[in-house]
Order: C-alpha cells, then sequence, then structure tokens
C-alpha cells in the first residue's frame, strides 16, 4: 500500500482465509473497494490511527464472500411448496402458476427479501435464474434490487422458445441484447443467458443467444439433467445425452454453466472436463425433490469446476449457504459411501469460487462468528464453518469493500417492515383465493 495512502477501513485480530491457509490474528486493510494489504501480525499504529473504519474480527474467520451461483428469488414468496411433488409435478402444479400470477411489485418484494436472506447468509454474489419475464421491467427490478443492497448480481435472464409458454427467439433475442447494453458497465451486475433446459429450447436460438452472450463477455447458465426423465426427454429428441447435445451444437465451453448435473455419465462428466463448462451443485434442493445425488466425486477427480447453489426457496426451501456446505459435503459422502471423500476446505472453495483473500482482489469479504455455542471450542476452522455455523453466525459482509451487514444488521433497510410487508401481500393474496 503506497504510504500516502490511508484504507477506508481496517479489520484486525481475525482468522484469515489467505493462499497459505488460515492466517490468526493478523489485519486486513481496505482501499479504492479492493483488499490493500493483508499481514500476519498486529496491524502497525499509524495505519490503526489513519482507517476511516476499524473492525475486530476477534473470535471470527475472515473469509471471501460466499456466491449463491444458482437461485430463483421469485420463489422467495413460494417457500413450503414442495408438498413431496416430483420436479415435474411440483413445476406444473405449483410453480408455473403462481409464476405466471406475480405481479411486477410482488417480483419486487420478492427479490429484496431474497437479495437480505442472501446476506445474511454470507453470499456477497447471487446468480438468479430469472423466470419471471413477462416484460423487460420485471428483469429490470430483480437488477434494481441488488443494486438497492449492494451486492453483486448476475441475472441469467430465462427463457424457453419451445412448449407451451415458448416466446419467439427474436424478443428473447432483442430483450437479452437489450440487458447486456443496460447493464455493461456496471461493475456490480452482469447478465447471463439463461434457457431453462435441454427439453425447452431449440438449437438454432441457443447457439445465438450463446453467441450473443460471449460477445459481451457473458456465458449461458441452465438447468442440466437434474432428473432422469429430463435426460430421457433429450435422448428421445436428439439421439444424444443433454451434454453430448450441448457439445454437438458448440454452446459447451468454459462460458457454460451446468446446474445440477445429477445424471451425467462417465462419458458426459470426461467432456465438461474437456470443454472446461462449470457444474453448480444444489445439493439440498436436489435431496428434496427427491432428484438424485450428483456424482461430485467423479467431477472432482475430472477437475471440473464446482460451484454451490442453493437453488430457489421453493425447493430447498431457503438460501442457507451454510447448510448448503454441510449437505454438500455429505451428500457426496455418502454417495460414495466414503467418509473420507471431500474435505471442509474443498467445499469452502465450491462457495467462494476458489477464492482466498489477496492483495488486489476486489474486497469482498465476511466476517462469521466461530465463538457460538454452535461451534465452541474451535479445533478446525475448516470443519466449524462447513459442519457447526450456520447463517444466523454470520456478522458482518462488505461487498466492493463497503460494509452492507453489520453486527448481523443489514444496513440502510428496515428488515422488518420488508418482511411485514411480504407478509401482508401474501396474506392478501391467500384471503383473495379463499373468498
Amino acid at each position: 500500500m503506497n504510504s500516502d495512502s490511508t484504507p477506508d477501513l481496517l479489520i484486525e485480530n481475525g482468522s484469515m482465509l489467505t493462499p497459505g491457509g488460515w492466517s490468526e490474528g493478523g489485519y486486513l486493510s481496505i482501499l479504492d473497494g479492493k483488499i490493500a494489504e493483508i499481514g500476519r501480525h498486529p496491524a502497525p499504529l499509524e495505519l490503526h490511527r489513519s482507517a476511516g473504519q476499524v473492525l475486530s474480527a476477534e473470535g471470527m474467520a475472515v473469509l471471501p464472500g460466499l456466491i449463491n451461483a444458482h437461485t430463483h428469488l421469485s420463489q422467495t414468496f413460494m417457500r413450503g411448496l414442495s408438498a413431496g411433488r416430483s420436479l415435474q409435478g411440483w413445476l406444473t402444479e405449483i410453480i408455473w402458476p403462481l409464476q405466471d400470477a406475480m405481479s411486477l411489485e410482488e417480483l419486487k418484494l420478492a427479490a429484496m427479501l431474497g437479495l437480505v436472506e442472501n446476506l445474511h447468509s454470507g453470499v456477497t454474489h447471487v446468480i438468479d435464474h430469472q423466470k419471471i419475464t413477462k416484460t423487460l421491467d420485471f428483469s429490470l427490478a430483480v437488477c434494481a434490487a441488488a443494486e438497492s443492497c449492494g451486492m453483486r448480481l448476475t441475472l441469467a435472464r430465462a427463457w424457453s422458445d419451445k412448449g407451451a409458454i415458448a416466446e419467439n427467439p427474436e424478443h428473447i433475442l432483442n430483450e437479452l441484447g437489450t440487458l447486456f447494453e443496460q447493464q455493461r458497465y456496471n461493475p456490480l451486475i452482469k447478465i447471463s443467458s439463461g434457457p431453462l433446459t435441454p427439453g425447452r429450447v431449440t438449437a438454432r436460438t441457443l447457439q445465438q443467444t450463446h453467441a450473443l452472450a460471449q460477445s459481451y463477455g457473458g456465458g449461458t447458465h441452465l438447468h442440466v439433467s437434474e432428473t432422469r426423465d429430463e435426460v430421457k426427454m433429450t435422448l428421445d429428441e436428439t439421439g444424444l445425452r443433454p451434454i453430448a447435445w450441448l457439445d454437438s451444437l458448440g454452446v459447451l465451453d468454459p462460458d457454460t454453466q451446468l446446474v445440477h448435473a445429477v445424471w451425467l455419465d462417465d462419458d458426459e462428466i470426461r467432456l465438461v472436463q474437456e470443454r472446461q463448462a462449470l457444474v453448480v451443485h444444489c445439493p439440498v434442493s436436489n435431496a428434496v425433490l427427491a432428484s438424485g445425488m450428483a456424482p461430485i466425486y467423479q467431477m472432482q477427480q475430472a477437475g471440473i469446476p464446482i460451484f454451490l447453489g442453493t437453488d430457489g426457496p421453493a425447493s430447498n426451501d431457503n438460501q442457507d449457504s451454510f447448510e448448503n456446505m454441510k449437505m454438500a459435503l455429505c451428500v457426496a459422502r455418502l454417495r460414495q459411501l466414503d467418509a473420507s471423500h471431500i474435505s471442509p476446505r474443498q467445499v469452502i472453495g465450491m462457495a467462494t469460487g476458489g477464492k482466498t483473500l489477496v492483495s488486489g482482489q476486489p474486497a469482498d469479504l465476511i466476517l462469521v462468528n466461530l465463538n457460538n455455542v454452535n461451534a465452541a471450542p474451535v479445533q478446525d476452522i475448516d470443519s466449524a464453518l462447513v459442519l457447526c455455523c450456520h447463517a444466523c453466525d454470520v456478522d458482518t459482509v462488505i461487498v466492493n469493500g463497503k460494509v452492507l451487514m453489520l453486527q448481523k444488521h443489514v444496513l440502510g433497510l428496515d428488515e422488518q417492515a420488508l418482511i411485514l410487508e411480504c407478509e401482508k401481500v401474501i396474506k392478501g393474496k391467500r384471503n383473495g383465493k379463499d373468498q
């Protein structure tokens, strides 16, 4: 750090996740939205005095912010409605009708509530597979909610050009193009193409949207092989399994995010690795809907990058990334019947996108209280975070150098008023239905 520069924020006395492992009792300074300096010893007195704000992380783990790599924020208003249904029954009987009935104002509230829930879970970057696309305003409302919260957002604008709710391909491309143009210079918000599943899109539109996204530095984010029925559907229609079909179209590459990927065979795993695509694992949602257990061990052995997503609150039924981390570890070990498979540190890597705290990187980080009855006495920080802690143990969230949550309170927002407003809307809809 330049000697003439004074940090905007100084964090001291925490256990910090650095490339070399956990560094205890040191300090971290933030300047102009980036990590400026990390020290393995107490902060110099001059640095301490000049800092704009000083936070004590004593008894806390300091680590990169978590990424919720797949959710549906609109489903914040649809919790607790899986009701023992399979994926297809859940979609056709519950989710699609509710999505069709959701108003713009309701989506704004649902998105805000969902983003605040993610903040409380230590998430600094949300990837929202945005399914309600009646008008462009619905997608822009989610972007505006994220800007209001100060969070990073990747909005994967969902689309389907085949089936009962198909959109015109030209409309899909035009709306995606508008979103990319409007957000192209936004440092916190990115856009992706969000085809729903291989079975609900045509080859040509998939290729066109992927090319459009790549021209703006984006990519494609889609559900793939979540259930055996979905795999069979693609096989019946194309003669290929989903991953092979995507590859045949030229849309399986490093800019492709494959969500769920529960029913991949060995050939598909090899293909994903060769094309350097990324898998988003949603263990809690897959368990709730009984979709299956993804072959995480095989993917890891192949060197496939794996991120974690909670999926939407209608199938999870929350967005607790700590619960999701523990489930990821448990499901992976259970599938292999091997308690030595997958370490807590590997799971933390999935949840943070493989990041550690490094000088010069954007200051997106969280402070997690380890001094609680769930985790104490701490004998291993990785295990404490993955196996012991919960979302409620997240104390502070910082995005781009700005403190968004401090001592469990989201700044600049009346959370209770937001909750009451959301409850009022849902109660009104229930009463209207009853009448």
